[in-house]
């Protein structure tokens, strides 16, 4: 499987917000960020926090593809 996050930056354009705003703002640590920069696994506990503070859902922020190979 591959996930994209694409949805999570236009998602931040959309509401004004920068990488740090939104860790800052979700308290979750840079090593998480720049995982979700290069679309890679993070804990789903991670991602509930960036929903928490975009107030959407883990669909809004991510896709899979699950056709793709790691």
């Amino acid at each position: 499987m591959n996930r994209s996050y694409n949805k999570l930056w236009k998602l931040m354009i959309d509401k004004k917000m920068n990488k740090t705003q939104l860790r800052e703002a979700a308290k979750i640590t840079s090593n998480a960020m720049a995982k979700l920069g290069k679309d890679e696994s993070v804990p789903v506990e991670t991602l509930e926090k960036v929903c928490r503070v975009l107030d959407c859902t883990i669909d809004d922020i991510m896709d899979i593809n699950q056709n793709s190979k790691e």
